[in-house]
């Protein structure tokens, strides 16, 4: 299925995307990764995932930030690549209230470069990440792609929303085939120092207390990283189509109407409240967390569900991993890779 065509995967040496990368190299793509390998969290735990992904004779990194001008256009140009996968993001809902610049340059500056690079070598399909985030102030659950999401409640989730459009012109103006994909609370190992699973299970066994925001009142979709991987490969090829006219497109679709673009939500559509989360953290590590309960933060929200029906429209596929097999792999991990 994936013989001797090029995907090209920015954020490589992130949390999602060496996940991405380790699964298009398994089934024969090559696979160029770029990365600016920032200091957001930890580089060494991405230089690690690149060094592993380098061990493949499939894999280029390109250890560059994807807003440089030209860079993309050059890349694009040179290995004209068949699937674009656009992970590399400035992330963190938290993060975005002290440095938003670093979110404007990311997210925006470096999708347009991404964008006005595929214009001049079109890629076959072009898949760039969302986030569950850009629903904002919807209360109505579960979150389903047709629904309006006019009221984004943090700057990252405000550039998010921006890119879906700025790449929905592009699809528009050049038939560009893309496919936006909506993430929610994505975890596993090798994930994210600055999320709650990574930070709750480092607290706990420094014996520290966690900090619980909105008194642990937050139900969210967590999603297995693996599941995440396996629902956008499917998704690489369903690339949409520009519909001959509206009423082409079917119920619950989120096809746009004049061009080759749709949104797609990644989620487990199974919420899980916080104290859940946290004790499957518990069983896992066998320690009992200490909570230090805080009020809600600034530009969160209380409560994420995805409804994946679309998905599963699309693939066939929906993702199941239950919350406590997650945790517990994430555990082992964790433990393994701190020698703890």
């Amino acid at each position: 299925m994936g013989e001797s065509r090029t995907a090209l995967v920015t954020g490589s040496a992130g949390f999602i995307g060496y996940f991405i990368c380790r699964r298009l190299l398994a089934d024969g793509f090559t696979v160029i990764g770029i990365d600016s390998l920032s200091d957001y969290y930890d580089p060494e735990l991405k230089r690690r995932r690149q060094a592993g992904l380098l061990q493949n004779a499939g894999f280029t990194a390109i250890n560059e930030a994807i807003e440089t001008p030209g860079l993309l256009a050059d890349l694009f140009a040179q290995h004209q690549p068949d699937i674009v996968i656009h992970l590399a993001a400035q992330a963190g809902v938290r993060y975005s209230i002290d440095n938003p610049r670093t979110y404007l340059e990311s997210n925006l500056v470096g999708t347009f470069e991404l964008l006005e690079a595929a214009r001049t070598h079109p890629p076959q399909h072009m898949l760039l990440a969302s986030t569950s985030s850009a629903y904002g102030a919807n209360t109505e659950m579960p979150y389903r792609e047709t629904m309006k999401a006019d009221h984004q409640m943090s700057f990252y989730a405000a550039t998010k929303k921006a890119t879906e459009a700025m790449a929905h012109s592009y699809a528009h103006l050049f038939e560009l085939p893309v496919t936006m994909f909506r993430f929610f609370t994505v975890y596993g190992p090798w994930g994210r120092p600055d999320m709650a699973l990574f930070k709750f299970t480092r607290a706990m066994l420094e014996g520290e207390p966690i900090d619980v925001y909105n008194h642990g009142d937050m139900m969210r979709d967590f999603t297995y990283v693996e599941d995440l991987v396996e629902a956008i490969r499917r998704l690489v090829d369903t690339a949409p189509e520009r519909p001959q006219s509206p009423e082409d497109i079917a119920a619950g679709d989120s096809l746009s109407p004049v061009a080759p673009w749709r949104v797609v939500n990644i989620g487990n559509s199974q919420p899980v409240h916080l104290g859940e989360m946290i004790a499957a953290i518990e069983d896992a590590l066998g320690i009992e967390a200490k909570r230090n309960l805080m009020p809600m933060q600034p530009g969160d929200v209380p409560a994420t569900w995805a409804d994946a029906q679309l998905l599963h429209s699309l693939t066939g596929y929906v993702p199941k991993t239950d919350i406590r097999e997650g945790v517990q792999r994430f555990v082992e991990w964790y433990r393994d890779y701190y020698r703890v």
